[in-house]
């Protein structure tokens, strides 16, 4: 369980204009409700990588551009505005990119996802 009064208090976590995850921003559809807050990232950092797969799978550009497409919405709705821009560039390409470029992108995006996995680690509060 986790303990609302200390999972996202200001000194714990602020809001650093540099962070990957803009939680000012997370915070208004929340209503500043902390203990919901950690779980939509939770449930966003772990479907990180189910997504990521759906792009290095993507044989059509359909479906590139529908794994691009939903990775950008996800990172939009929780403010992990760098990881959004990546994959609205990504949904962008077309026609699809042959594999070294996709490869390329990918890189771009696992690197962007891994800065907001730890980001988002580091909001939980220690058990």
């Amino acid at each position: 369980m986790v303990n609302s009064a200390t999972a996202f208090s200001s000194d714990f976590a602020p809001n650093r204009a540099d962070a990957p995850v803009d939680l000012a921003h997370l915070r208004r559809f929340t209503m500043g409700d902390e203990a919901l807050e950690l779980e939509i990232l939770g449930l966003f950092s772990g479907q990180l990588p189910i997504t990521i797969a759906a792009l290095k799978e993507a044989d059509t550009e359909k479906a590139w551009g529908i794994a691009a497409h939903t990775l950008k919405g996800s990172a939009r709705a929780v403010g992990a505005w760098s990881l959004a821009t990546i994959a609205e560039n990504a949904e962008r390409l077309r026609p699809m990119p042959d594999a070294a470029a996709r490869g390329h992108v990918i890189e771009r995006l696992e690197a962007a996802a891994d800065a907001v996995q730890e980001y988002i680690a580091s909001l939980a509060p220690s058990a």
